[in-house]
């Protein structure tokens, strides 16, 4: 069994949770040096910090996060993107690669373009500033986009990212995850279709003992490839 296999740790709130040498993440907090639950949900460890996710519930925003949005509208001088939030967030016409004319905002993006993003700025209000004008950001022209729960996100990655590069590598597809939940796959359509598959058998066995094993030999049984030659 593979390290990242051990059982998914549910939490209730007021759980003490094991995180030597973490710092407080989300969905946690501090008393007396030891971290806490504060409320029910799945442990899991990011860039040094102990979170817990929700079990339940819209994608909690944080910034610096990488997501998958759709326009939902336009205005003239900014787009108003759903990233599956409590709030939607806002991409003003400096944060695009491209120089926009004031009221020329739908000659660039349109309402239902899908976009991923990198969320620059949070408020107390969860209220949200967005980029596409960095390296890798970009609207999504191609392939599809599958939604799962946000606090799945991290089994769907992987510990160390293993789980995704095996998806990858099987199907041959591009994907990218996003913090909140919604993960583009473009490839041909078999291996769309056999990401999608896997991605689904994710997402219902969760919490399951050996997961990466399961994927990995369904994976080789529908490709007929073995990596491990």
């Amino acid at each position: 069994m593979s390290k990242d296999e051990t059982k998914r740790e549910l939490l209730l709130p007021g759980d003490e949770i094991e995180a030597e040498g973490l710092k407080p993440g989300k969905g946690v907090f501090k008393k007396d040096g030891k971290i806490y639950a504060a409320k029910l949900g799945i442990k899991n460890i990011r860039k040094g910090y102990v979170n817990v996710a929700a079990q339940s519930g819209r994608y909690d925003p944080s910034e610096g996060d990488k997501v998958i949005g759709t326009v939902s509208d336009i205005d003239a001088s900014y787009w108003t993107v759903d990233v599956n939030a409590p709030f939607p967030a806002v991409l003003h016409v400096n944060d695009v690669p491209w120089r926009v004319d004031y009221g020329d905002t739908g000659s660039y993006i349109q309402v239902g373009d899908a976009l991923l993003i990198k969320i620059t700025d949070v408020d107390e209000q969860k209220r949200m500033q967005i980029t596409i004008d960095e390296e890798g950001l970009r609207k999504l022209d191609v392939g599809q986009i599958i939604e799962i729960p946000p606090f799945q996100v991290p089994r769907v990655i992987g510990r160390g990212g293993s789980m995704i590069s095996m998806l990858k590598k099987y199907t041959g597809c591009k994907i990218f995850v996003g913090q909140n939940g919604r993960i583009w796959i473009d490839g041909d359509l078999e291996g769309q279709y056999l990401a999608v598959k896997a991605i689904k058998m994710i997402e219902e066995n969760a919490q399951a003992i050996g997961l990466t094993e399961a994927i990995e030999s369904f994976l080789k049984k529908e490709t007929g490839k073995d990596f491990d030659d």
